[in-house]
Order: C-alpha cells, then structure tokens, then sequence
C-alpha cells in the first residue's frame, strides 16, 4: 500500500487517441486516489471516459502518459508479463456483457480465474462452490450461461471475480444489460460487498447503482467535474445524504483479455 493507504491512484492519467486534428483526449491528466474499503461510482454521459478510465486503473489499457498505481506499485510501465500476474492476483473485473466462457458451467466459469492463478483444483472448486452459495446460485452450479438468466449470469461474473479475493473488484456498468429485478438482485450484492469493505469502482448510469457508493465522481469530456462523498455511505436502499464540497485530488480540478491464459 502506498503513503496515502490508496488501493487504486492515479497522476496526470491521460489516454489519447488519434493525432492532429483528429486527436481525442479520452481521459484527460485525471488525479484520483482511492482508499482501501472504499465504494466509488463515476458517473458521466456515454463517451466522457469511463471505461477507458476504468481499464488504465485495472491495467487492460496503457496510458499515453501520467502514473496509474494499484497498492503503491506502479502498474504503467511494468512488463506485459508482470501485469497479466497483477491483474489475476489483484483485480477483479465485471463487465456488461458477462463475458462467460459459453462452454464451462457456472461453477467453472468461477474455477477458471483461480486454476490460472496457481490454485489447486480442490482448492478452486472450494472457493466457487463457497462464491456462489454467496451469490443464491448453488443450484445452478452446472448449469451453462445459456440456461441462466441475466441477472444470474451476471451473478456468476461477480462471483468469478471476487474468486482470487482481489484488492479492488472493478465494474463497467454491471446492470445496463439488466431488468429491475435483477438490478436489485445485483445491487443487494454490491452493497454487500461495500459492507464487507471491498473496495469497488463501479463505472454506470443507473443512478440506483451510484447511490450505493460511499463517493460519486462525475466525468465529462475526459476529466472529472465533480466529486461527492456521500455521509456515511447511502447502502442499498437508503436516502442520499451528501457530505458537501468536493475535493479534486491536489486541487487540480481533474479529478486481454478478462481471463488471462499463461504468463
């Protein structure tokens, strides 16, 4: 852990694409810092830089420059190889789309991260079996993602991250491919989670997600625009209360795959 107790951090984060008149700053010198056990939302309109924030702070991407740090390493300048090691050990990912391996049943699905990572295959089979009584689908064990539900699908996903106990679970809009229903379902869970102080970022633009989180950052043509702590945390179901003022980190006012195959 870095001097700070950040889990996540980042300095002058910038992601560029393109190059003269068609250069587009997708994250834009962004400064973050993100305590261990914290829940954070961001928020923004579609194309502000979300995603691509949400990927340099997990490695699937690299900066065009600026520092990303996850548990006082620097993870920008580290070798493919060292990074794939950090991401499986360190990072859980879920995204919109599930992305389940349509051949492997559910309990699979969640072994697979864990065998990769050097587990034996009682010990992986263990860990699943325990993640999805977790997560209400110890029924649907063998069943493949086809014969699931969204919601359960998406349930299994979780599940699959959380199975290398990871220091940050980080998720890219986990209910835009849900109904209601399931969103609660998803929702309960994260809240979860939060009280079981797992530090999450949660990237959406449900606004029943971001009220879950203990801060919401707002983003908008690559930067941040705004940063609220919530009193206290909302949880699940509770009111909104805002702590007020916002604090841009040092006052700047800028705030492969999922499954990785060998070394």
């Amino acid at each position: 852990m870095n001097e700070c107790g950040a889990v996540l951090r980042a300095r002058g984060l910038c992601k560029e694409h393109g190059q003269g008149q068609a250069l587009v700053r997708a994250v834009d010198e962004v400064d973050l810092d993100v305590p261990a056990g914290q829940t954070l939302a961001v928020t923004g309109p579609s194309g502000c830089g979300k995603s691509t924030l949400l990927h340099l702070l997990g490695g699937l991407e690299r900066p065009t420059r600026g520092e990303a740090w996850l548990a006082g390493r620097r993870i920008d300048s580290v070798s493919e190889r060292a990074l794939a090691r950090l991401r499986r050990r360190s990072v859980g990912f879920v995204f919109q789309a599930f992305h389940l391996v349509e051949e492997l049943s559910a309990a699979e699905n969640v072994e697979l991260p864990a065998l990769l990572a050097g587990r034996s295959p009682r010990a992986a089979r263990r860990r699943a079996a325990a993640l999805l009584e977790q997560m209400g689908l110890a029924g649907r064990a063998r069943h493949l993602p086809w014969q699931l539900s969204g919601g359960q699908r998406q349930r299994v996903a979780i599940a699959r991250a959380l199975v290398n106990e990871p220091l940050v679970l980080l998720a890219d809009e986990p209910t835009g491919n849900l109904d209601t229903t399931a969103t609660r379902e998803v929702l309960r869970l994260f809240e979860d989670l939060r009280s079981a102080g797992q530090t999450l970022v949660i990237v959406t633009h449900d606004e029943r997600v971001a009220a879950t989180a203990d801060r919401i950052v707002s983003m908008r043509d690559g930067t941040f625009v705004d940063d609220t702590r919530l009193a206290g945390g909302t949880g699940f179901g509770g009111g909104t209360g805002f702590a007020g003022g916002t604090g841009f980190v040092g006052g700047t006012g800028r705030l492969d795959g999922l499954i990785e195959l060998g070394d």
